[in-house]
């Protein structure tokens, strides 16, 4: 289970309280891998990332070891995580907090990134996907054999 890579998009709905329903397609794995807990914390580009507890133990470990050159970016990583299991009804509760940070409003889209997750606001991550369309591949894929 430990290589299990999280892959595509799920457009979903936060309910009035901010809980997210888990997709079905994850929640065997994440029940197996992470006994269901999760981790979220800010993402540099304004969304939010979530972590299967051991992934997330994983990434915390590498932002603690960093120098303290970069102490500002191990308390946004760090210093914003949040602890958080998937409930009975598959549900996650993401923080207010969290929430206001990633702009997260009711529609919003799940990425699977390979062993975390991004959490973004619909309508913000449908534009950065756009600005990252209108700048043109960069060089490192432009090589690349698709």
């Amino acid at each position: 289970m430990s290589n299990f890579v999280f892959q595509g998009a799920s457009a979903l709905t936060l309910d009035a309280k901010g809980r997210l329903s888990v997709p079905a397609r994850h929640r065997n794995v994440l029940a197996a891998m992470a006994n269901g807990q999760l981790t979220i914390t800010k993402h540099p580009e304004g969304c939010l990332m979530i972590f299967p507890r051991p992934a997330w133990e994983s990434f915390r470990d590498k932002i603690a070891a960093l120098p303290m050159s970069a102490s500002g970016w191990k308390r946004i990583f760090l210093g914003n995580a949040l602890d958080v299991e998937i409930d009975a009804s598959s549900r996650v509760l993401i923080s207010p907090e969290l929430r206001a940070a990633a702009g997260l409003t009711k529609e919003v889209m799940l990425l699977g990134m390979g062993s975390y997750f991004e959490l973004w606001d619909a309508e913000r991550y449908a534009a950065h996907e756009a600005e990252v369309m209108q700048q043109g591949m960069p060089d490192v894929l432009k090589d690349f054999s698709f």
